[in-house]
């Protein structure tokens, strides 16, 4: 994209980055926040559908972030913060696998203690990967 003759290069990919990274964490979140007690009224059968918006959200965002990472890879490939950015998104795209479990083999109201956790740990390693991403613009030079 550096190299790129176009003025619209990066703009479109990092656009593409946000647009992913909006679907991955909304819909995480939105189940999240229906496990910990919101919209108790729609059974979790309902939110199924979230599954396959974040895999979506997920294939977009590996895409534009390897095009991403590629323009700065020499400078990003040792900040901290990319390094914590990308640890905690392998860490909330692991606590979606106990969490697709659940919610495929029931259909119950009440989100159990274990589950709920793991609701609270996926948007609090999201947001973090969200700000970790955000402050690179700003400690990465």
């Amino acid at each position: 994209m550096r190299e790129s003759p176009s003025v619209w290069a990066f703009p479109t990919v990092l656009t593409l980055h946000t647009i992913g990274l909006g679907i991955l964490v909304g819909a995480s979140w939105l189940l999240d926040l229906r496990l910990l007690g919101f919209s108790r009224n729609t059974p979790l059968s309902a939110y199924r559908w979230v599954f396959p918006a974040i895999g979506f959200g997920l294939i977009l965002n590996l895409v534009t972030g390897v095009f991403l990472f590629i323009k700065n890879a020499s400078t990003w490939g040792t900040a901290f913060p990319f390094g914590v950015k990308m640890l905690l998104v392998v860490v909330s795209v692991l606590l979606l696998l106990p969490i697709r479990k659940y919610v495929n083999r029931t259909d119950a109201g009440e989100a159990g203690g274990n589950v709920r956790l793991l609701a609270i740990a996926s948007i609090l390693a999201w947001a973090g990967a969200v700000t970790a991403g955000r402050l690179l613009a700003y400690l990465v030079v």
